[in-house]
């Protein structure tokens, strides 16, 4: 591979993770020659998703402390008199405090392996079904770029509610061939099916139980994120997305449901109007109170006598003297605002209540939405749309170092681990790859993280395809507010029967030590005699993964030791719900790399390009093929932008 490239690029990125893909595919739209490498045999970095056995392939890797490449000392004879080496970090430091826990019946079989799995490298098969993900998804409509429909459930699978758009004639064909194992039985359902059923009750719970080695046979159902965010529906990765036409790489489900945790219960808030008036949580009193508040803030802007005297106060101070009961300041605080009782002013609740009230009802009745097959798809679209415009992108290839000129102090090359040199303008690195002497001043914090596979929901309904977000707040000072995010299996994130929950917050210990207690709030472990006992209304754990990951974002590149003013690094992923600032980061690099260009702009229609010899009858014919491949649901006038047009 290493002979086959080209020695001069105008721009090197270092890293697949979500800002370095932005970057990578605007530069390559504007016509700058890009070479994407990535030492890891994935794309998105800590931002990608894995297969079930992808993700233990993953945590091998990090337990073992094995690095991905061997150094070498190829890179010595490049350097000349007058230049000098950066040297990068060839292990990734990252993850941290890595503990897995099995729950499930570990009765595994001889030659246990994922169904339908390619080959035996698991780690490549996780990124190969992403691949396919992205590839195969449905084009967007003429009238609404963005897809928010879901893919074609087998058969014995419900349809989530909610109003999401259903795909129409070959595309939800192609849909359903995405996981063409999908109605592939294994040999135990297959033998079960000629055997009469039992009808004892003992019998039927043995039958149903989830056990570890269904867990690895359907081990490709699972796309499991490292990062755990949402979308907001007027976000500015929504926005990126329309904007540059990568949202056809991509398709997206509604979050159906936001939660709150209160007094050891766990129970629905309403959020749009609609949900407003037809809670049965809230008094009629407290409906106007709560819709008048919610009307305020989206235009608290134009009424700062209102809030002015209580810039200095946190938002839940402010929030008590807004004439809300405990009940609603609680919803407000905690699952609109989504901010803290001790941190947050005001006026940063009031903008965090806003911008939740004006995403209300583009997609659906939630501000979020969540991208089928995981977080890990989103790189891996820019990544698409920067091939497609000639980025030359190598997986498994690590670089030994930068070259830097002693007169000028800029980067002019690097050196792979081929001993190859190869030239270049400007350099995009993401901070995984600098060595321990570059970031020796650098003030990292950490996320605590843990994903568990459950049996249950932690909010039962009639529907077993609800998608949900739950904020519990902090106990103890100096600890932070829980995310969790609970993903069903019409999220192609999991297999059926089960759920995909995440769980996120900023470190103060470890990760176990962050999310235990919530943990055993919410859930109980799986265990034979737990199964057995139907008055446990706690959804089980079958399988928990905990671990720290590093934060670097929002950090000056002054923390930086001697970095060339032409290397830019990026960050990895923040504790955030959205994705700001992965897009502002990106465009901010981009910027400085081709000033005065459009950042991410739209590529050209084919429907729109008119070559000679084209008839105006094959213009007109390819002009509605867009309309008759799927169709896109009209944002509904809720909360937060009343009778605002369909965009």
């Amino acid at each position: 591979m290493a002979d086959n490239l080209p020695s001069d690029f105008d721009v090197i990125v270092i890293g697949t993770g979500l800002p370095e893909s932005i970057i990578a595919a605007a530069c390559s739209r504007s016509g700058q020659r890009v070479l994407h490498v990535d030492s890891r045999s994935y794309y998105g970095g800590n931002w990608a998703s894995f297969s079930f056995s992808g993700l233990l392939s993953w945590l091998k890797e990090y337990q073992e402390n094995s690095d991905v490449v061997i150094e070498n000392s190829m890179w010595q004879e490049q350097i000349l008199e007058n230049e000098e080496a950066i040297l990068l970090s060839s292990k990734d430091r990252t993850i941290q405090h890595v503990e897995v826990f099995c729950y499930a019946s570990q009765d595994l079989e001889n030659d246990v392996e994922e169904a339908g799995a390619l080959q035996k490298n698991h780690t490549s098969v996780a990124s190969w079904n992403a691949t396919k993900a992205a590839e195969t998804a449905c084009l967007p409509t003429a009238d609404e770029p963005l897809s928010t429909g879901s893919y074609e459930i087998p058969a014995e699978q419900h349809q989530c509610s909610g109003p999401e758009s259903s795909l129409e004639g070959n595309d939800t064909e192609e849909g359903g061939k995405k996981d063409n194992h999908s109605d592939d039985k294994t040999p135990a359902e297959e033998t079960s099916e000629n055997v009469p059923k039992v009808q004892d009750n003992t019998e039927t719970l043995k039958k149903n139980r989830i056990t570890y080695s269904q867990i690895i046979k359907e081990g490709r159902r699972f796309n499991i994120d490292l990062v755990s965010k949402l979308l907001y529906s007027r976000g500015l990765l929504i926005d990126l997305l329309i904007k540059s036409n990568v949202s056809r790489y991509a398709e997206f489900k509604n979050i159906t449901r936001i939660l709150a945790f209160r007094e050891g219960n766990v129970e629905q808030v309403p959020c749009s109007r609609a949900d407003v008036f037809n809670s049965k949580q809230l008094t009629m009193v407290e409906k106007r109170m709560l819709m008048k508040f919610l009307t305020f803030c989206m235009e608290y802007e134009e009424h700062p006598d209102e809030y002015k005297a209580y810039e200095e106060t946190t938002f839940s101070e402010y929030l008590k003297t807004q004439k809300l009961t405990t009940n609603l300041q609680y919803f407000v605080l905690h699952s609109i605002a989504m901010t803290s009782e001790t941190t947050g002013c005001t006026v940063d609740g009031l903008k965090a209540t806003k911008n939740f009230l004006r995403c209300l009802g583009r997609y659906g009745n939630t501000p979020f939405l969540f991208p089928l097959y995981g977080q890990g798809e989103l790189p891996q679209c820019f990544c698409r749309m920067c091939a497609v415009f000639g980025g030359i992108y190598c997986l498994r290839h690590s670089v030994q170092c930068l070259v830097v000129d002693k007169e000028s102090r800029k980067c002019k090359a690097m050196i792979d681990q081929f001993g190859q040199r190869i030239i270049s303008k400007h350099f995009v690195i993401e901070d995984s790859y600098l060595s321990e002497n570059t970031c020796s001043r650098v003030p990292y914090r950490q996320i605590s993280r843990a994903v568990l596979i459950t049996d249950g929901s932690v909010l039962k309904t009639d529907s077993d395809q609800q998608v949900s977000i739950l904020t519990v707040p902090a106990e103890e000072p100096g600890s932070f507010a829980i995310r969790v995010i609970e993903l069903c299996s019409s999220t192609m994130t999991c297999m059926k029967g089960t759920y995909l929950v995440h769980l996120t917050c900023m470190s103060s210990k470890t990760a176990r030590e962050d999310l235990g207690g919530v943990v055993q709030k919410l859930f109980t472990p799986y265990t034979e005699i737990e199964a057995d006992n139907e008055q446990d209304e706690k959804p089980r754990i079958l399988w928990a993964l905990y671990f720290n990951m590093r934060d670097s974002s929002d950090l000056s590149r002054d923390y930086y030791n001697d970095l060339p003013s032409n290397v830019y690094v990026c960050s990895g992923p923040d504790c955030g719900l959205g994705n700001d600032n992965a897009v502002k980061q990106a465009e901010t690099i981009f910027q400085q790399i081709c000033p005065n260009e459009d950042f991410c702009p739209a590529p050209p229609n084919p429907e729109d390009i008119v070559l000679d010899g084209d008839s105006s009858q094959e213009a007109s014919e390819s002009s509605v093929i867009p309309e008759a491949n799927s169709e896109t649901p009209k944002e509904s006038t809720e909360l937060g932008n009343p009778g605002e047009p369909s965009e």
